[in-house]
């Protein structure tokens, strides 16, 4: 006859040889730790070392765009990004004739300028 094991011991004795696997795995990597030798302490950290400069990153970045992505691809993305600027101008154009607006509903003077990014955009054409 087979006793009857609760089901927490049961799944106790089922992890067993894992927590004990897992164990053995700590104490063998502490023992190699120890057994490691010393890094001199006049030795920088590899974070100290300088590397390149963020000019020299960017002008990388640049020669890798040119020379390996297809020209296509970046007008399609400077096409993209176009439109996408285009259509938060117009949205912040629109914020901003709502806002004059609701200002000449509330009976507020408003100062004699022109506003947003459009506005702006005429200033630097004139010049």
């Amino acid at each position: 006859m087979i006793p009857e094991i609760p089901p927490q011991l049961a799944a106790a004795l089922a992890d067993a040889p894992l927590a004990g696997l897992m164990l053995w795995m700590i104490f063998l990597l502490r023992r190699e730790l120890q057994a490691r030798p010393e890094a001199p302490p006049s030795a920088a950290p590899p974070m100290a070392q300088p590397g390149p400069s963020r000019d020299e990153l960017v002008d990388f970045k640049l020669e890798v765009a040119r020379t390996y992505v297809p020209l296509s691809l970046i007008r399609d993305l400077d096409s993209r990004l176009s439109l996408q600027l285009l259509r938060i101008e117009e949205k912040l154009d629109e914020v901003s004739r709502a806002a004059t607006t609701a200002t000449a509903i509330a009976g507020q003077s408003m100062p004699n300028r022109k506003m947003g990014f459009g506005a702006r955009a005429e200033t630097e054409v004139g010049q």
